[in-house]
């Protein structure tokens, strides 16, 4: 009996682990320095330091578990003025998303993308692009994902300064 009723508690641990919403907020880096065309590991602009601060106030009341960035300067210079307990670097996508799914069920977890990854990675964790693409100059945006299992409801906002007047 004893072990019928541990079975049926661990299927049941299982199933709610499984069921829970993972909350990922995801950012394209803020604006970069782009005054050395040579540099391929910019600091961020003065302008991108104005909207690292304001992505903070955007996000003053989430508390987040985890941060992932990319190992460059800018994307982690864009995560800086969060309170954050630890920020992941991560190199690819599959590797990024397999890490959310797996570590962090449940949990509120920011990423900070670029242009050219955001929206797969939206994808990648089971969510509809929102936008066709990002360009170059697409700084303001930011994307809340509710994801369970493999599906994501995504949610699209604008913060900071705008960037397309």
């Amino acid at each position: 009996m004893k072990k019928v009723l541990l079975l049926i508690a661990v299927l049941f641990l299982f199933q709610s682990v499984k069921a829970q919403t993972t909350n990922v907020w995801i950012v394209r880096h803020a604006e970069k320095d782009k005054s050395n065309p040579q540099d391929t590991n910019p600091d961020l602009s003065d302008e991108g330091r104005v909207r690292a601060g304001d992505l903070a106030t955007y996000l003053k009341k989430v508390k987040f578990d985890a941060a992932f960035a990319t190992p460059t300067k800018r994307a982690h210079q864009t995560l800086d003025s969060l309170v954050i307990p630890k920020v992941i670097d991560y190199k690819d996508i599959k590797s990024l998303v397999d890490s959310i799914k797996t570590n962090y069920v449940g949990k509120t977890v920011i990423v900070a993308g670029h242009s050219n990854t955001v929206l797969e990675i939206i994808e990648a964790l089971g969510g509809k692009k929102p936008k066709e693409e990002l360009t170059d100059d697409d700084y303001d945006y930011i994307f809340e994902l509710a994801v369970k299992e493999d599906k994501a409801r995504v949610k699209m906002e604008q913060y900071g300064k705008p960037h397309h007047l």
